[in-house]
């Protein structure tokens, strides 16, 4: 189950989100349900010392227990997400960053053009970069190719909990990376992470499908078990489809 990452290994493949919840307290309580190593944080909209007077995640969560993943959320051009990016690195002192971009306040949907520009800027100022995008194939291998280290398309809008809308796209970004490909935006339910991960996916972030249920801890350690689950179906191989029925005995147990 043990997943790299930026030449770093995490035991658990879930990557959590730190928005929408009541509370910062409520927020390292999901994050501890979930087994989840990673937490991803808007710096735009989460205090992490950028304001002296106001509450700070840091003080619940501890990075020396879980990594803080910085993230561009609220970002509509690249120039923006560099500038957010470059605030990140000096709070953190890390260059690992999730790059978003979107393209509107309403469906907010990657913008693919900004995104790549940022990403092709951010990766020759040091940065390592996973990158929020479409399940658009091309640009997924795009964007890969100038050197973000991982690719993470969405199962469908943000906050919709659709989950895959469509999961072709998403096989063939799979099988045509050679870098993580992890699952971002749409997850609903367990359900919904149990199959990205038994499509192949090498993980899956998500934060609306815990922070807007009506039990954020208990959904948040369902999400934990649904990834164990279908990390492990996927590697045991599922069995083969047949249109005819197959019985479950073998032959020499029949009884005649």
């Amino acid at each position: 189950m043990s997943f790299l990452l930026n030449k770093k290994t995490y035991n658990s493949r879930l990557i959590i989100g730190s928005g929408k919840y009541k509370s910062f307290k409520q927020t390292k309580k999901a994050l501890d349900a979930s087994g989840a190593e990673i937490i991803t944080v808007a710096i735009k909209r989460t205090n992490l010392g950028q304001e002296t007077t106001q509450e700070n995640l840091l003080d619940y969560i501890n990075p020396n227990d879980y990594k803080i993943l910085p993230n561009t959320a609220g970002c509509y051009s690249a120039k923006d997400a560099i500038r957010v990016s470059l605030l990140a690195r000096e709070l953190l002192g890390d260059s690992l960053l999730k790059l978003e971009v979107l393209a509107d306040k309403h469906t907010l949907l990657p913008n693919e053009n900004e995104t790549f520009v940022a990403a092709k800027e951010l990766v020759k100022l040091g940065f390592s970069i996973m990158v929020y995008t479409t399940d658009n194939i091309k640009l997924a291998k795009d964007l890969e190719e100038v050197g973000c280290i991982s690719v993470m398309p969405l199962a469908s809008p943000i906050g919709t909990g659709q989950g895959i809308v469509k999961p072709e796209n998403i096989k063939k970004i799979i099988k045509n990376a050679k870098v993580p490909i992890i699952i971002d935006a749409g997850i609903g339910t367990a359900s919904d992470a149990t199959i990205a991960m038994e499509m192949g996916c090498d993980g899956v972030l998500l934060n609306s499908a815990i922070a807007m249920s009506d039990n954020p801890i208990l959904m948040a350690e369902a999400m934990k078990y649904a990834v164990i689950s279908g990390r492990k179906a996927f590697e045991a191989k599922r069995m083969g489809i047949s249109d005819s029925a197959i019985p479950s005995s073998n032959k020499k147990d029949a009884i005649s």
